[in-house]
């Protein structure tokens, strides 16, 4: 492979990706984050409203995420107090007479729902083309909390995806001796919506029922288990850089006749889970992308998969990557998104 990019797609798609929950993040709180190969700063307002910024200070360059301050609706630089509204304005230099006019800083669209932080990427800069569903098990007196998981992975969003459709995986990854078979799937950008009879291992032996998942762009998927118990696991993927991804799952169960049961039963389930993504982990960090995979006629949809995934990049994005892919470019490591922002700006 010499020195090509193990992916030939676009290393950060479309769409809305979790940076936080929201018990991490109170009010008057700072904290730094890299997503996406970019610096950032999240911080909650005295109000309470939760906003994401580029980290970088456009006067001398201090990172607002070490050592900026929540002021009323803004956040003041470290350096010289320079302080930024939520939407990246220079709202007060407190030793100038004048602001300067282009002072500001990128803002990302944020979206806070189901207890988690969400940010808004697109390489293009364009508005949010969806919203993330509210989901009714959050915050629902007959629910548990969240139990929480999360993997730090070397993977890419897509690859990572393309496991809800890939059907033979599941017996010689996961040793499953019946093969979810999925009796409705649609692929509409930006969802899929699949239901498929299931069978889990368990201490209490094979628990049979139906699973549904809701996928809502690479960065968010609700899958929801109804057997012996009803169990929502809300999944999070969401790139760091240019090899490596956060990984995210939030289970909760719907309360059964008393909390040492559905504790016990609860953790059962999300141990499996968890089990059969840890199955994954090593074939997705270790594995190349194939742009013409040789398919076969027991492999599931996943030709209709990758067309479905063609939607989340730009046409000019994609031929890039693809002609870096090719070797006609010359090329030593994928670009990140400060390279790429300014190509297009160039352009």
């Amino acid at each position: 492979m010499g020195n090509k990019p193990r992916f030939s797609i676009p290393r950060y798609p479309r769409g809305w990706f979790q940076v936080a929950y929201s018990d991490e993040i109170k009010p008057g709180e700072v904290r730094p984050l890299k997503y996406f190969g970019v610096e950032l700063v999240m911080f909650r307002t005295e109000n309470g409203e939760v906003n994401v910024l580029d980290a970088f200070c456009p006067h001398m360059g201090a990172h607002l995420g070490h050592g900026g301050k929540v002021e009323g609706d803004g956040i003041v630089c470290p350096f010289h107090a320079w302080k930024f509204n939520g939407a990246g304005k220079c709202t007060h230099v407190p030793y100038a007479e004048h602001l300067p006019r282009k002072a500001s800083i990128t803002a990302w669209p944020v979206h806070e729902v189901n207890g988690v932080v969400m940010v808004w990427h697109d390489i293009e800069g364009k508005e949010p083309e969806w919203e993330i569903p509210t989901i009714p098990e959050w915050d629902n007196e007959a629910w548990t909390p969240y139990w929480r998981q999360h993997w730090k992975l070397r993977s890419h969003n897509q690859d990572m995806c393309e496991n809800v459709v890939d059907k033979a995986h599941f017996r010689y990854v996961h040793g499953m001796n019946i093969v979810p078979q999925p009796h409705t799937i649609e692929l509409e950008y930006p969802h899929i919506k699949m239901t498929t009879d299931t069978i889990y291992e368990t201490r209490q032996g094979e628990v049979k029922g139906e699973l549904d998942v809701e996928v809502h762009g690479f960065g968010f998927s609700v899958s929801r288990f109804r057997g012996i118990v009803e169990t929502t696991n809300m999944a999070s993927v969401t790139p760091i850089d240019d090899e490596f991804c956060d990984v995210r799952f939030s289970f909760t169960v719907k309360k059964l006749g008393g909390a040492d049961i559905t504790a016990g039963v609860g953790k059962a389930f999300t141990k499996e889970i968890a089990r059969q993504l840890e199955e994954d982990a090593p074939i997705w960090e270790n594995k190349t992308f194939l742009e013409q995979p040789m398919l076969c006629d027991g492999d599931g949809p996943v030709a209709q998969f990758r067309k479905w995934c063609k939607h989340f990049y730009p046409d000019w994005y994609h031929k890039q990557a693809q002609d870096e892919y090719d070797g006609l470019k010359e090329v030593s490591k994928p670009l990140t998104l400060a390279e790429r922002r300014k190509r297009l700006v160039a352009a």
